[in-house]
């Protein structure tokens, strides 16, 4: 069995460096890595490039780093949510490069199963396709595009043991599930730690292989986008 337990996101995040290139699971505000995310902001690491479904909003997720202007670069899907993000870009401070969703996905999934590139009909015929090879595949035109390369993954699982085995709850599954294996180093931040035996092999959807470090976080806040009640 190996232990793959850190007390914390300090000793989980110790060795990230500025330049870097960080996934970041989650969709919206849902499951997103939130004691990593803090502890990046504490440990202010700059020039960042980072690679999520979106970054966040102004004062939560990957908006907290935007706050400080830590990131440099922003690969993601969706945008719509984060003003400073808006202000940063069209100010030319912030690099971004939108991804079809579908696409951003399948770019996390050949990484984390070791395929170089792969085609998709999505993006041809718009900006996406730009500079990119073309081919055609039963009468229909594909782009090929690469997978990522990332120096960190960093996901957020409901359940977790200290091998590293993840269960994710609900929603939380999304780009969490993908990005797992898909980093150089995958860190899980999960709520509940548990011994190794503790969880149901057919539960799990994430094997331990996958991850290098793992640790329980804290104080999960959980924000939620837009509420949209209807009149009693």
């Amino acid at each position: 069995m190996i232990n793959k337990k850190v007390n914390n996101a300090a000793e989980a995040l110790f060795d990230v460096k500025n330049g870097m290139t960080i996934m970041f699971g989650g969709f919206g505000l849902c499951g997103i890595p939130e004691n990593s995310i803090a502890e990046l902001v504490k440990q202010n690491v700059s020039g960042l490039t980072c690679i999520a479904n979106n970054a966040g909003v102004d004062d939560f997720g990957l908006g907290l780093l935007l706050q400080k202007k830590q990131i440099k670069k922003m690969i993601s899907s969706y945008v719509g949510e984060n003003k400073i993000f808006e202000q940063q870009m069209l100010s030319g401070e912030l690099e971004v490069e939108l991804t079809p969703q579908g696409t951003l996905a399948e770019k996390c999934r050949a990484a984390q199963a070791g395929i170089p590139a792969f085609f998709t009909p999505a993006g041809y015929g718009t900006e996406v396709a730009i500079g990119k090879e073309v081919r055609e595949f039963n009468g229909k035109m594909h782009v090929l595009e690469e997978a990522f390369k990332a120096d960190f993954a960093i996901v957020k699982a409901w359940k977790g043991d200290e091998s590293g085995n993840l269960i994710f709850k609900g929603t939380a599954r999304n780009f969490n599930a993908c990005m797992a294996g898909a980093g150089k180093i995958t860190i899980a931040e999960v709520e509940e730690l548990v011994p190794v035996g503790t969880l149901d092999p057919n539960q799990i959807h994430i094997p331990g292989i996958y991850v290098k470090r793992i640790f329980q976080g804290e104080n999960y806040e959980k924000r939620i986008e837009n509420r949209t009640v209807r009149q009693r």
